[in-house]
């Protein structure tokens, strides 16, 4: 039972916060071949929509690999990945979905 007024005693699983976060999904046919081809792909997207920009974080779950490295690492028991936890705490205002997340990147403009 929880007190009126006080927090519960542990933290419970929530969903990141990207309200101010703009996402593209991209179902490229015919798939594409590797982390380098979304790379691309991710790449023009954010350069078309952003003009100048920043790569903050990004996932490639066909070699469960991520950037930064060991992000995810702290983030154990958490319903947030490392890898969007960086994005979104770093101040990206887009992400770019390739595949149903099979590939995912977050970008923020560089332009003041």
């Amino acid at each position: 039972m929880i007190e009126e007024g006080k927090p519960p005693a542990c933290n419970l699983p929530q969903e990141p916060d990207d309200s101010g976060v703009t996402v593209v999904s991209l179902s490229p046919r015919p798939a594409l071949a590797d982390y380098l081809q979304a790379m691309q792909l991710a790449n023009a997207e954010a350069q078309r929509r952003l003009g100048d920009y920043m790569l903050l974080s990004w996932y490639d779950r066909d070699r469960d690999f991520e950037s930064p490295q060991h992000a995810s690492e702290c983030h154990a028991d958490s319903a947030i990945p490392g890898y969007v936890d960086y994005g979104l705490f770093h101040g990206a205002t887009l992400k770019i979905d390739i595949e149903d997340g099979r590939f995912v990147f977050f970008y923020l403009p560089t332009a003041l």
